[in-house]
């Protein structure tokens, strides 16, 4: 079983943990070249026993360290590297006097919005270590999110050609998206991920088409049950599930690197 470094961040504003999964990822892909160059070394027969040296300056390793980060953003939109403009529905003056930021990303996926109760989770994993299939890793997040809505009694499903979870995906009219997902992958090394409404406040989508799908609805498990949820309960949920689906241990371990490159910002 393989251990993932976690850390709840709290409540962060958008650009200063993007930078951060920026800057962890271009560790993880230098870290990844070393061990490559080293791997090949060993084809030539150099000596088993060597320790492979990270140029990244994070010590000696043997694999690259998965790591999932949860926040819960302030308000702000986010725009996928192939989304529309259109889809934002709001000028920017309006925006910013809302206290809304706004930032087109280097993910997958169309226009969403990020905010107060809601889940963010980004994991920020080696595929090599697990499956290098993209497929895959999309469908085993929202498998952790379904799961998750089940101890809530809620069917949480799947909507063909479309990714994230729904509620009633093939009913016209009353399909509603509960979990939307993005996510960019370099040497099969991911950041961005999963975008979970608990109690959040749906009113920011009106004001985009949410993931650039018209005419279908957004959300929330407070607005399904009809009560406001424990926003922990949920966070302590999805780690449980994340272990179970992805057959990994959650290590609550902060890494000294990165945090001190987070602090800094």
């Amino acid at each position: 079983m393989q251990s993932v470094f976690f850390e709840d961040l709290g409540y962060r504003s958008y650009k200063s943990v993007w930078d951060w999964q920026e800057e962890m990822l271009k560790e993880k892909v230098a870290m990844k070249a070393v061990l490559r160059q080293t791997e090949e070394q060993r084809n030539r027969e150099i000596s088993n026993d060597q320790v492979v040296e990270s140029a990244a300056g994070v010590g000696r390793l043997t694999k690259i360290p998965h790591h999932l980060l949860f926040v819960e953003h302030s308000p702000v939109y986010t725009l996928g590297k192939s989304g529309k403009e259109e889809h934002i529905l709001i000028p920017p003056e309006e925006m910013a006097a809302r206290g809304i930021d706004y930032f087109h990303i280097n993910r997958g996926g169309d226009i969403t919005f990020h905010g107060p109760q809601q889940v963010v989770g980004y994991p920020i994993i080696d595929l090599e270590q697990f499956k290098t299939d993209l497929g895959w890793y999309l469908r085993s997040l929202e498998e952790v999110i379904i799961l998750t809505m089940a101890d809530y009694g809620l069917k949480g499903e799947r909507s063909k050609g479309e990714t994230g979870v729904w509620l009633d995906p093939d009913m016209p009219g009353k399909e509603r998206k509960i979990c939307a997902m993005g996510i960019k992958c370099s040497r099969w090394i991911t950041m961005h991920g999963f975008a979970f409404n608990i109690n959040t406040d749906l009113s920011y989508f009106d004001h985009i088409v949410p993931c650039g799908i018209v005419g279908k609805q957004v959300t929330s498990l407070q607005k399904e049950l009809g009560r406001e949820v424990d926003f922990e309960e949920v966070k302590e949920r999805l780690k449980k599930y994340f272990e179970a689906v992805f057959d990994v241990k959650l290590e609550e371990q902060k890494n000294r690197e990165t945090e001190e490159y987070r602090m800094s910002k």
